[in-house]
């Protein structure tokens, strides 16, 4: 019975210490599986980048202050009801989470845009580099308008409110939908500082393409830094698109006014011509008194609309009625100037922009001319000081004076008490905008 028992006893033993050493095996398995699972997850991790920032604002405007400096919703104009007043606001300008996730030769890039008008698209497209030098991009999707600098140029680093009026007007949105191909030499070469970008656009901003046939866009431009406390920019830019027609009826300016040009059922279906021509430059230096930096841009050409002014080009569906072709030009000039080493920057910026260089002040507006506000050109004067609180929140006060073509032609419009209810143009309008911001940015 003894060894019986000895001889169960060390059976169990035995059996025991086998099991044991299998799950010490089976749990150093696991183990490895789970690091290896934990390693994949930091690889994926390290493939993703995540920035944003969020532009908190206050606007004061006078009572006729449009769309251009003072963000509102649906393109209109919150007081219509009260012509009376000026009109305070405050609201999210910007709020913005990029998410770019990079992985070998490949890169996508997507960007919501949240505010309290609700949620948008500012970038979702996907980045293809060659595998050779690195530097020659393939871009598709929704991405950034490179038509000239100040599109861009980025909004987080802007020292003004919003872009130039020219540049909002022809291009309402700064993103397009498309694809767009950069080429730049390496970094090796002495070529580097040039960069030429080519694309198929849309031509309807962040909507659906609404006809078959895409806009062309090109842009050269030259970058170079001197002595390492300075640089410059060059770059021309070009758009070649149109907008589908669906009326015979085209009218072109002639002595001031808008005649028939042409009358033909052919029209339909042919699309009138929308052709920008750009150049931009920046400066820089960096001096005892601080960073010095001098951008200017310039834009000429010419765009279809309607008897009312140039088409809205972020558009769902193709316009209708007669076309009216004008030829535009428009521009800006900012400067801004660092105070010495504190963390102040002053800013002046004028802009300018004339939607029908064709006519002018007293003859817009006259009788059977078919002219009329969508020809008013209009500049800014633009003052602000920025307050660069930490590497991360930017402090914003700029004033923006805004000026008119007058005509009296196009006269205010009164009530029976004699007050305006609608301003005309035969004096300046009332559109000043104050916008004080504050920017956050990880």
């Amino acid at each position: 019975m003894n060894r019986i028992l000895m001889l169960t006893c060390s059976l169990f033993i035995c059996i025991v210490g086998f099991s044991q050493q299998n799950t010490d095996n089976g749990t150093i398995d696991t183990l490895e599986q789970s690091i290896d699972r934990l390693d994949d997850i930091v690889k994926t991790i390290q493939k993703l980048k995540i920035s944003g920032y969020i532009q908190a604002q206050y606007q004061y405007a006078e009572v006729d202050a449009d769309d251009i400096n003072f963000k509102l919703a649906n393109r209109a104009n919150a007081i219509d009801k009260d012509r009376s007043a000026n009109f305070g606001r405050f609201g999210i300008r910007r709020g913005r989470i990029k998410l770019i996730y990079q992985s070998g030769i490949s890169q996508l890039v997507f960007q919501p845009d949240i505010t309290e008008k609700g949620i948008s698209f500012k970038d979702a497209n996907i980045v293809l580099k060659d595998p050779w030098l690195g530097t020659n991009l393939l871009t598709t999707g929704i991405f950034l308008n490179p038509f000239g600098h100040e599109n861009i140029y980025g909004t987080i680093s802007r020292e003004s409110p919003e872009r130039s009026r020219v540049n909002q007007s022809i291009f309402p949105d700064s993103h397009e939908l498309g694809f767009m191909l950069t080429l730049q030499p390496p970094t090796t070469s002495r070529w580097n500082i040039l960069k030429l970008t080519a694309g198929m656009l849309s031509g309807t901003g962040v909507s659906p393409q609404i006809s078959t046939r895409m806009d062309f866009l090109g842009r050269l431009s030259i970058t170079k830094t001197i002595e390492n406390n300075a640089r410059f920019g060059l770059g021309v830019s070009t758009y070649l698109g149109g907008v589908q027609q669906t009326d015979a009826q085209v009218f072109a300016m002639n002595d001031k006014q808008f005649v028939l040009e042409s009358n033909t059922p052919k029209n339909i279906g042919r699309y009138a011509p929308r052709q920008y021509f750009g150049a931009d430059a920046q400066f820089s230096i960096t001096t005892d008194i601080g960073l010095t930096q001098l951008r200017g841009e310039y834009v000429i050409g010419k765009q279809p609309g309607n008897s009312d002014g140039a088409y809205y080009f972020k558009m769902t569906k193709l316009p209708s009625g007669p076309v009216f072709m004008r030829r535009l030009s428009g521009g800006f000039v900012i400067l801004t100037q660092a105070i010495g080493r504190t963390p102040f920057t002053a800013v002046v910026k004028y802009d300018i922009y004339d939607p029908n260089t064709d006519i002018s002040n007293d003859d817009i507006g006259v009788t059977d001319s078919q002219t009329g506000a969508g020809d008013i050109a209009r500049s800014t004067i633009g003052l602000g000081i920025l307050w660069d609180i930490n590497p991360d929140i930017r402090f914003m006060c700029f004033y923006e004076n805004i000026s008119n073509e007058t005509t009296t032609e196009l006269k205010n419009l009164k009530d029976d008490t004699g007050r305006i209810t609608t301003y005309g143009y035969e004096g300046q309008r009332k559109e000043n905008v104050l916008t004080v911001r504050l920017q956050y940015k990880f």
